[in-house]
């Protein structure tokens, strides 16, 4: 029991020592102990980045298609007018399928100015089918020449071509120039365009002149009839215009379907051009060109005298590839370029002895100054003659021959009621007089680019 006892009393005395001890402990400050707790560090919620989503391919622009290697191709892609049908198409289908000689000659000439046409034609904006209008006009010869002295691949006559800036002279025709008359054909069709707001209009101003539509489009308003190109009243040469053009059209747009071979115009220019500030021989011209003289003149039919006459700066047309040629042959020429001169008849002088004075037969007096048939020398007129020495030319400005234009009034189709051998009443009508092709008025600005210009060093 004792022992018991004295347990109790160690226990208790045990629990007091403890109890002391802990209440000399100090009791840290709420905000201490904050402190000097574990700082509890907050992993930073992973970044996601947004997957990167590759930029679409750039899309290259297409490229632009490969220009046509010929230029039929490119004349065809440029048709636009409005085709017409009918028996007169057909007619003229049939007239160019049963001649391909003839369609292979106007083909073969027009090889040498198509490509210049179409860059005209494209750059404004014009259909393709004026491209083939001198082949209804002229046949595509820039020598061509009617009974109306129209001349040209366009066919200008005297008055209207000065009037709309086609200088002409003894020595120069610009109705002949290809360059200068086809920036004079554009310029007016554009205007006569501008006047109608039609095409099919347009094409028969330039074949019937823009007053004499104008009057048709007026009698047919009157009578409250239909004012399109195949409602007028129209001499027949007009009525055929139009047709003519889309038979050729036709024909180019499918040659195998009417038996015609169409041959390959390559889509680059055949020729370019030289300036010279002399005069020269058109001879010795296409000699330093070493082309023939018919070549020659074939490219520069506005020069008509033996003699190109710079009056201030004349624009000689050559094959592209001869242009370096005929530069090399002029620097190492070093004699006279011109051997001709001009020569007035005086009424003593005899044509005969006027050729044997220069050295020349009649013959070939006649031939120099392009006098054919039974035409005559009279006194007045100037001739060019061979001239010696190395004095300068006598080549003074002299204006161009006189011509005389025979007026024409076409005649309208007469219809009269008659009577058949069955008693029935018909309506015949009388077809028009045959006329001459009608004269046509373009407008001549100065001639448009040219691929090649170069200026000829004096000699």
């Amino acid at each position: 029991m004792n022992t018991i006892s004295t347990r109790y009393r160690l226990l208790a005395a045990a629990a007091l020592l403890m109890a002391a001890g802990c209440a000399q402990v100090p009791q840290a400050e709420p905000d201490v102990v904050a402190k000097v707790e574990a700082p509890v560090v907050v992993a930073p919620a992973p970044t996601v980045e947004a997957p990167v989503t590759p930029p679409p391919p750039t899309e290259q622009a297409p490229e632009p298609p490969a220009p046509p290697a010929d230029v039929w191709e490119r004349i065809r892609g440029g048709f636009r007018m409005t085709n017409l049908n009918g028996q007169l198409v057909q007619d003229w289908e049939q007239y160019y399928a049963r001649r391909p000689d003839y369609v292979a000659r106007m083909v073969d000439r027009a090889s040498h100015f198509l490509y210049h046409i179409m860059e005209e034609i494209e750059r404004r904006k014009m259909p393709a089918e004026i491209a083939l209008l001198p082949m209804i006009e002229s046949a595509f010869n820039p020598q061509a020449y009617s009974r109306a002295h129209a001349s040209g691949m366009w066919q200008f006559i005297p008055s209207t071509g000065k009037l709309y800036g086609l200088r002409q002279n003894f020595w120069y025709d610009g109705r002949r120039d290809v360059l200068a008359a086809t920036g004079a054909a554009l310029d007016y069709l554009e205007k006569l365009y501008g006047m109608f707001g039609d095409w099919n209009l347009a094409l028969a101003s330039y074949n019937w002149g823009e007053g004499a539509v104008s009057r048709a489009i007026a009698r047919n308003q009157a009578r409250g009839l239909p004012t399109d190109y195949e409602s007028l009243t129209m001499p027949a040469e007009t009525r055929n215009y139009l047709p003519k053009l889309q038979a050729v059209k036709n024909i180019i747009a499918n040659p195998q379907q009417y038996g015609i071979t169409l041959a390959s115009v390559p889509n680059r220019p055949y020729f370019a051009t030289v300036s010279t500030r002399q005069h020269i021989d058109v001879k010795l011209a296409a000699k330093f060109a070493e082309i023939s003289i018919e070549d020659f003149r074939f490219l520069n039919p506005a020069h008509n005298k033996p003699v190109i006459k710079a009056d201030g700066t004349e624009t000689i047309v050559l094959p592209i590839d001869k242009i370096s040629t005929f530069e090399r042959n002029l620097q190492a020429h070093d004699q006279p370029l011109v051997t001709w001169q001009a020569y007035t008849m005086k009424r003593s002088d005899q044509p005969e002895q006027v050729a044997a004075k220069h050295g020349i037969t009649l013959a070939q007096l006649k031939e120099a100054n392009g006098i054919t048939g039974g035409k005559k020398i009279v006194a007045g007129q100037t001739l060019m003659v061979p001239m010696k020495g190395t004095a300068e030319p006598n080549l003074p400005d002299l204006p161009a021959p006189k011509v005389t234009l025979a007026r024409y009034r076409p005649q309208s189709s007469r219809c009269v009621q008659v009577k058949t051998k069955t008693g029935k009443t018909q309506m015949q009508c009388r077809a028009p007089a045959k006329k001459v092709p009608a004269a046509t008025k373009k407008t001549a600005p100065a001639p448009s680019k040219q691929p090649v210009s170069v200026t000829l060093s004096a000699q």
